[in-house]
């Protein structure tokens, strides 16, 4: 079966290799007589794949000692309410930098549970480029300074991680091992593994026990970072498949030189697509400042609907498909995550040149 060349932004694509393990080992894990996902979650051979899963998030993230990790249910939209739950324990605001749909829900959110202040907004500009540091306005008081380092929906990256006085909080969601984490400067990082890490269900967290010790119990359970780090992300039955199969990502990921073979792939990968818009003579056109231009997800627009309308069924029939963009700008959108095969991304540029040629 050919496979398509899947640009989509969630869930991600997944290595073929491990999709191939997983369809071998579904019926019989381990000549044990039944599937993993059938097995309890006490049981040893579980215990051995969660807790693999576990090390190599460690070993590939270089986790600080002070540092838990948790896998957690819910997503990164769980995440949103969790962070104030957890971290706004006192009249100090969680301070949010606003850059794009993410940020904003994110805000949303923590303000129906604490006090939250915006060090940044935006709107004004379409969510088109990211603040400098010199840009935050940070309230001396403030508990927390939360950023999404990647808004998926308007292409957009922190280029370079802030050194600022206060905490960060950040959203890794859709550049999750394509990029360092600046531990020295964070308290919290979370983020879905839908994008770059395995399959929908399933939120990577870390946190810092400075944290967990000042979580109050008036916190309910579930919602209490310090249950699932007091358990080992065991307190209740874990969404077994996605851990078991970003296990296999994660390894799929370490065979291939890491989080910084991803990061050139990403930012190679990137470029290519970024060079067939800048050179198409404005018959593509993507809005984002340069310097903050998204690795992993690409967005560009073309003169009128109709022409990209045109375009994602050519590219369909090319075998390029989940390239429209998000229902809420519209436009094209191409997401190139950790596992997306080089030769889709040059099946992709060059559907870009010759569409191109035929319209313009």
């Amino acid at each position: 079966m050919a496979r398509a060349h899947n640009f989509c932004s969630g869930p991600c694509i997944l290595p073929t290799a491990v999709l191939d393990e997983l369809a071998a080992e579904l019926p019989d894990f381990g000549d044990s007589g039944m599937s993993l996902i059938e097995m309890s979650h006490r049981d040893p051979v579980y215990d051995r794949v969660h807790h693999e899963t576990l090390d190599r998030l460690r070993r590939l993230c270089h986790v600080p000692d002070d540092v838990d990790v948790l896998l957690l249910q819910g997503g990164a939209t769980l995440q949103f309410a969790m962070v104030a739950m957890n971290l706004l324990v006192d009249d100090r605001p969680g301070v949010y930098s606003v850059s794009g749909s993410w940020g904003k829900k994110a805000l949303a959110d923590a303000a129906k549970i604490g006090r939250t202040a915006v060090a940044w907004d935006g709107a004004d500009g379409g969510f088109t480029a990211m603040p400098t540091a010199d840009q935050l306005d940070l309230p001396s008081d403030a508990r927390y300074l939360h950023v999404t380092s990647n808004e998926t929906i308007g292409g957009i990256r922190i280029p370079e991680f802030y050194d600022v006085d206060v905490p960060q909080v950040i959203d890794m969601s859709s550049d999750y091992l394509t990029r360092a984490i600046p531990w020295d400067a964070v308290d919290v990082v979370y983020g879905g593994a839908q994008k770059n890490l395995g399959p929908a269900g399933l939120a990577v967290v870390f946190v810092r026990r400075s944290v967990l010790d000042e979580i109050p119990d008036t916190v309910p359970s579930y919602l209490s970072y310090a249950t699932h780090a007091g358990a080992d992300s065991l307190a209740n039955t874990p969404p077994v498949f996605a851990i078991w199969a970003t296990g296999k990502v994660l390894a799929w990921i370490e065979d291939q030189g890491g989080v910084p073979a991803m990061e050139k792939r990403a930012a190679d990968r990137s470029a290519m697509i970024y060079r067939a818009i800048d050179g198409s003579e404005g018959f593509y056109r993507n809005p984002v400042a340069v310097a903050d231009r998204s690795h992993t997800n690409i967005v560009f627009r073309l003169a009128t609907e109709d022409l990209e309308a045109a375009f994602l069924a050519e590219a369909g029939e090319a075998g390029l498909v989940n390239l429209k963009g998000h229902r809420s700008v519209g436009g094209i959108r191409a997401s190139v995550y950790n596992a997306l095969p080089d030769e889709s991304v040059q099946v992709l540029v060059e559907h870009m040149a010759s569409f191109a040629a035929a319209n313009s």
